[in-house]
């Protein structure tokens, strides 16, 4: 498999588990409080993390600084993420929440200050559309102190996957080392608000650990793992564009496991934000791909230059 298509399911992979994470945690948040839910989703991720290290300790080393400085950065900007999105969608409908949070596919070109053409915003507006007909079934409000946590989490997600392109462009830094950083300052971040929910644990069922460690294990460790690879070798946008499809498969997690009803408004929001995202990461493919060719023709021609005034 090419590179790129390679990147592409890595990425693909995080949506699908990010997606089945709004049931999942909903159902948990049900039994224990949204600060336990989170504290033990860090915390067993930070854990796993730590077995693998030593595990694999002869061959990956100690935690460079530099480790230590953007991982404990990128760990407070995902902890931010989570904060926002978990109170969000406790405060608002899941219509506004899954509309809000999909601005993140807008936003990140954004702050990724990339020259994109003009059809690039047009597929990410496709793609606000679809997700506009997902969840018109739940009917829209107004605004709420929950839509504008929703709005806040949008902003910072996209802001965080910028960062991660950001930091780990040009640097030494191992995905592992850096999830294990991360995880380790989000459960430091949700020990002291978790405390008085933690004795709750030890009467807590199979089931709802079984969904704590499908949080921790594969929308945490995996997720962040699997971000973080796949951002080191790709685009911020294209990353942006690909974790876009969540609410796609959010809504096939409602369906399947959720007991939540397939509309042929939810089918055509579905199909509309598949068609927005892979017209839009084409268009940010071709765009990078013709700025990389611009560049490379430029700097020979610059350099030639130099060579015939210098004689």
């Amino acid at each position: 498999m090419p590179t790129n298509r390679r990147i592409d399911v890595v990425l693909l992979a995080v949506a699908v588990v990010w997606g089945s994470s709004y049931l999942t945690a909903k159902t948990a948040t049900d039994t224990l409080p949204v600060p336990t839910v989170l504290f033990v989703r860090y915390a067993v991720a930070a854990l796993a993390c730590a077995v693998l290290l030593l595990r694999f300790r002869g061959a990956t080393g100690r935690l460079t600084r530099d480790e230590k400085v953007y991982g404990g950065l990128l760990g407070l900007t995902q902890a931010a993420v989570l904060v926002l999105e978990t109170y969000g969608v406790a405060h608002t409908s899941a219509g506004n929440a899954g509309l809000i949070i999909s601005l993140t596919l807008v936003l990140t070109p954004v702050l990724d200050r990339v020259g994109l053409p003009g059809r690039f915003f047009l597929a990410a507006g496709v793609c606000l559309a679809g997700v506009g007909l997902l969840v018109s079934a739940n009917g829209l409000r107004a605004p709420g102190a929950g839509d504008l946590l929703m709005l806040a989490a949008a902003v910072v997600r996209a802001g965080h996957v910028v960062l991660v392109g950001r930091v780990t462009t040009g640097r030494a830094l191992r995905p592992l080392q850096l999830t294990a950083v991360q995880c380790a300052v989000g459960a430091a971040l949700f020990l002291l608000p978790a405390a008085s929910g933690l004795p709750t644990l030890a009467r807590t069922g199979a089931a709802t650990w079984a969904q704590l460690l499908y949080l921790a294990l594969f929308c945490g460790l995996f997720a962040f793992l699997a971000q973080t690879w796949a951002v080191q070798r790709t685009s911020a946008t294209r990353a942006g564009l690909l974790l876009g499809t969540e609410p796609v498969w959010a809504l096939l997690a409602g369906t399947a496991l959720g007991g939540e009803r397939l509309t042929v408004l939810s089918v055509l929001g579905a199909t509309l934000v598949v068609s927005g995202t892979y017209w839009g990461q084409a268009l940010e493919r071709t765009h990078r791909g013709r700025s990389t060719a611009a560049a490379r023709d430029t700097a020979p021609h610059r350099a030639g230059t130099g060579v015939t005034q210098a004689s």
